[in-house]
């Protein structure tokens, strides 16, 4: 039997790999200290729980969704305007299955094989995911330490601009850390009019940034709603991820095309799920700023931690990751995260497997408490791996 040829563009999934080797070493009997994905060790607030378990005690609720619910609407609407100060319509929102899924079908929808589409190098693997699923032909944009982990618009070569169909944009930034200004926002909407480029901004960690810095929405900056598109998540800021819930917000014409794709191999999203998303939209916001804090303690803890020990990692400025160069001795990624993860116990993801300009680093999830993440450097320092290869 064949199979599409589209699947030879996929490898092994890294976070699996990684993981089958923390499972071998815990049968070993190791201790394992386990910051390679970013699934949060918070609960979800108390109401949202209590209003899916409520939804799904009603029978009507185990039905085909076949739409979000008015109310949902009305909630990212709301939510939006209080968070972000930014008015948006029901016409302009639609509900996605995560934004892993809302990626792969926004591709679906925009894109003919052969198309280009502008992806960041390093770049959470998901938006590679969603080109090779449409046939697009990636064009990356590096961030690199030089232009503050910044795409560099004024690097993207003319005729690569005039040929992209969308350009996905993700601050703060998994992995790297990375927040933007305003002035970069500006550049950038300036730049999508001039070269006709769909923004497609990945706003997962706008309720984590750090040093007193308030998050935002892309459509902060004039302009925005006409080039762009936002996925919203609650995965992150309400400890949600196995539910799935985001949004996908902006120019009416995009979010159309999406839906009626859609439409042809989904029912709408469960309703108890639906639900839990109202309840969490219109529901108390202190959990999520207190939260906050607490991730800041972990980035502080594991940065200036790791400082005292001799490792030079500079703080991140914002999502839940922390990107650390690699020791001078190493020259690879990969083999840095085995060597640490045999010698010290410690599991993180290796920067080449979000890309060639992530060689060089290594990947930190802060989802442990802060004791935890100093037990951890300890082992580092007594490893000796800091100073050897």
């Amino acid at each position: 039997m064949h199979f599409a040829h589209r699947l030879d563009r996929f490898g092994d999934e890294i976070f699996a790999s990684l993981n089958n080797k923390k499972i071998e070493l815990e049968k070993q009997g190791r201790k394992i200290y386990n910051l390679s994905i970013g699934t949060p060790d918070f609960v979800p607030p108390q109401h949202i729980m209590d209003a899916l378990v409520e939804s799904a005690k009603n029978p009507d609720s185990w039905k085909y969704a076949l739409r979000d619910l008015p109310e949902l609407l009305d909630a990212v609407c709301g939510y939006y305007e209080r968070r972000f100060h930014v008015s948006v319509a029901p016409d302009q929102i639609m509900s996605c299955y995560g934004t892993q899924e809302g990626v792969g079908h926004l591709a679906l929808a925009l894109c003919n094989p052969g198309d280009t589409v502008l992806l960041p190098d390093p770049c959470y693997p998901v938006f590679q995911a969603g080109a090779f699923l449409s046939e697009a032909e990636p064009w990356y944009y590096p961030l690199t330490k030089e232009h503050g982990f910044l795409p560099d618009l004024a690097g993207i070569p003319e005729e690569v601009a005039r040929k992209a169909v969308f350009m996905i944009v993700n601050f703060p930034a998994n992995p790297v850390g990375s927040i933007a200004t305003p002035a970069f926002y500006e550049e950038l909407v300036a730049w999508a009019r001039k070269y006709d480029v769909l923004i497609i901004h990945d706003n997962a960690y706008s309720d984590i940034i750090y040093g007193g810095v308030v998050g935002g929405s892309f459509f902060n900056t004039p302009g925005a709603m006409d080039v762009g598109v936002e996925f919203f998540s609650l995965s992150k800021s309400f400890n949600v991820t196995g539910a799935r819930i985001s949004f996908l917000i902006g120019r009416k014409d995009v979010i159309q095309a999406v839906r009626l794709l859609r439409s042809q191999i989904d029912f709408g999203m469960f309703l108890p799920i639906q639900k839990a998303a109202i309840a969490a939209l219109n529901g108390p916001t202190d959990t999520v700023k207190a939260q906050c804090v607490e991730y800041e303690k972990r980035r502080d803890a594991l940065c200036s931690g790791a400082r005292a020990i001799g490792w030079d990692i500079p703080d991140a400025a914002g999502s839940m990751f922390v990107w650390a160069p690699i020791p001078p001795a190493y020259t690879s990624s990969m083999k840095f995260c085995m060597d640490l993860l045999d010698r010290a116990g410690v599991l993180c993801t290796p920067g080449s497997s979000f890309g060639p300009h992530g060689e060089g680093y290594v990947r930190f999830a802060l989802v442990l408490p802060p004791e935890k993440i100093a037990e951890m450097l300890a082992a580092v320092k007594a490893s000796g791996i800091l100073g050897e290869a």
